[in-house]
């Protein structure tokens, strides 16, 4: 059996972009064309399906650690270093209201719940989350 290990991260993540498009509980909000993924970025980001991509790589990142992740360890994966010219850069993080906005939609389609570990807050993967990452990848390893 093929799982998400077994393919190539960058095109396992458009594949399931593509997928995520298709599904109408993902959807990206009118606000998001105009804010940055962070604030150590100057730009928001110029592509239009940027949303079904961040989407994607976080839904692959859960199914990869296993373990309930929240938004605060997602802000500190997605966020990145600051570009000043003098000054020593500095780790900033992610947009939380982003990745935020991204849990609860996965959650509404049914890939993720909220954990019932318990000292551990966070999200997981359902069964139905691995169940469409696997046969995505098995496309991607098919070719």
């Amino acid at each position: 059996m093929t799982t998400v290990f077994d393919v190539n991260a960058n095109d396992f993540i458009v594949k399931v972009k593509d997928e995520l498009k298709k599904i109408e509980q993902v959807k990206m909000p009118e606000w998001a064309k105009f804010v940055k993924t962070s604030s150590a970025r100057t730009k928001p980001p110029e592509q239009d399906d940027f949303w079904y991509i961040r989407s994607a790589a976080v839904l692959r990142q859960l199914y990869i650690k296993g373990t309930p992740i929240g938004v605060q360890r997602l802000r500190v994966k997605y966020g990145g270093k600051t570009m000043n010219n003098s000054k020593k850069k500095r780790e900033k993080r992610g947009s939380g209201k982003m990745l935020r906005v991204i849990l609860q939609q996965l959650e509404s389609a049914g890939f993720l719940q909220k954990a019932t570990v318990k000292n551990q807050k966070g999200r997981v993967i359902t069964s139905k989350g691995k169940s469409f990452l696997d046969k995505l990848a098995a496309q991607v390893k098919k070719g």
